[in-house]
C-alpha cells in the first residue's frame, strides 16, 4: 500500500518497495516517491536509521556480555559472542602479520554490523513498511541498509581512509609516493604509467568492496519483492522459504567477505617495502 493511494499492479508494488525514505536537506521535507529527487541534497534516512540502530544493538549486546561474563559455565549468549570473537580473532591472526590494536576490533565490528544489516532482509517484506505507512504515515521505507549503495560505499570509503592511513604510517609519505610511482616498472620514465596503474588499483579497492556487498544484497531483496509482487499471498511461501534458507548463507558470506577484504587490504597497506 502506498501513502498516496492503492497499488494497482505488480510493477507499482515493486517500484514502491524500491523507494527509500528520503529527506531533502534544503527544505527539510520528505521526498515523495515518484517526484523529482533533489539529487545530492537528499539523504536516505531509513538506511541511516536502521544502520545506526543495528550498530547500537551490536554494541549493547557485546557490552552486556562483556560486563556479565563469568569464568563458570557460560550462558548461550556468552557462548555465541565468544565463538564470534574467537572466529574473527583467528581470521585476523591468519591474515594480518603486523601489530595493531585496531584491526581485530575493526574486523569484529565490520563482520557483526554488516551481518545484522544483511539479516534485515529476512524480515517479512511488507512488515515494517506497512507499520511505517499506517502508523507513522511514511511515504516509503526500505529496511535493508546494505541494499543501499550509499551505505555500502560509505563503509568502503571508511576502509579506504584506513588504507591510506596505514600506508603512510608504515612507509612514510615518500615511501607511499614511491609505491605509487615506481611500481611495477622501477624507472623514472614509467612514472606516469605506474601512477595510472597503481592509482586504478588503489581506487578499485573501495569501489569493489562497496559495490560487491550492495549488488548481492540488492539482488536478494529484489527477489523477495518479486516473489511478493508476482505471486498470490497463499503460494508465496513455496519460494520464500527456500530462498530465505539459502539467503541465510548469502548474508553471512557477504559479511565474512567484507571483513576478510578489509583485513587483506589493511595487511597490504601495512607491509613495509
Amino acid at each position: 500500500m502506498s501513502a498516496s493511494g492503492e497499488i494497482s499492479s505488480p510493477k507499482d508494488y515493486i517500484s514502491h518497495h524500491l523507494n527509500n525514505l528520503q529527506l531533502d536537506l534544503r527544505s527539510l521535507e520528505l521526498v515523495q516517491p515518484g517526484s523529482d529527487s533533489p539529487g545530492f541534497w537528499t539523504i536516505n534516512i531509513d538506511s541511516m536509521f536502521f544502520s545506526i540502530v543495528l550498530g547500537l544493538l551490536f554494541l549493547y549486546i557485546f557490552r552486556r556480555v562483556a560486563v556479565k561474563a563469568s569464568s563458570g559455565v557460560p550462558g548461550k549468549l556468552q557462548c555465541a559472542v565468544e565463538l564470534i570473537i574467537g572466529f574473527v580473532n583467528g581470521t585476523v591472526k591468519d591474515m594480518y602479520q603486523g601489530n595493531s590494536k585496531v584491526i581485530a576490533p575493526l574486523a569484529l565490528t565490520v563482520f557483526v554490523w554488516v551481518f545484522l544489516m544483511n539479516a534485515m532482509d529476512l524480515l517479512p517484506i511488507d512488515l515494517l513498511p506497512y507499520i511505517g505507512e499506517h502508523v507513522f504515515g511514511l511515504p516509503a521505507l526500505r529496511v535493508v541498509p546494505t541494499a543501499d549503495v550509499s551505505i555500502t560505499l560509505s563503509m568502503a570509503i571508511g576502509v579506504f581512509i584506513l588504507i591510506l592511513f596505514y600506508s603512510i604510517k608504515m612507509k612514510g609519505i615518500s615511501g607511499f609516493v614511491k609505491e605509487l610511482t615506481m611500481q611495477p616498472f622501477n624507472h623514472w620514465a614509467f612514472i606516469p604509467i605506474n601512477l595510472i596503474l597503481e592509482g586504478v588499483s588503489l581506487l578499485s579497492k573501495p569501489v569493489s568492496l562497496g559495490l560487491r556487498l550492495f549488488g548481492n544484497m540488492y539482488a536478494g531483496e529484489l527477489i523477495f519483492i518479486l516473489i511478493a509482487g508476482l505471486l498470490p499471498w497463499w503460494s508465496q511461501w513455496l519460494l520464500n522459504v527456500p530462498w530465505a534458507i539459502f539467503h541465510i548463507l548469502i548474508i553471512t558470506l557477504q559479511a565474512f567477505i567484507f571483513m576478510v577484504l578489509t583485513i587483506v587490504y589493511l595487511a597490504m597497506a601495512s607491509e613495509e617495502h
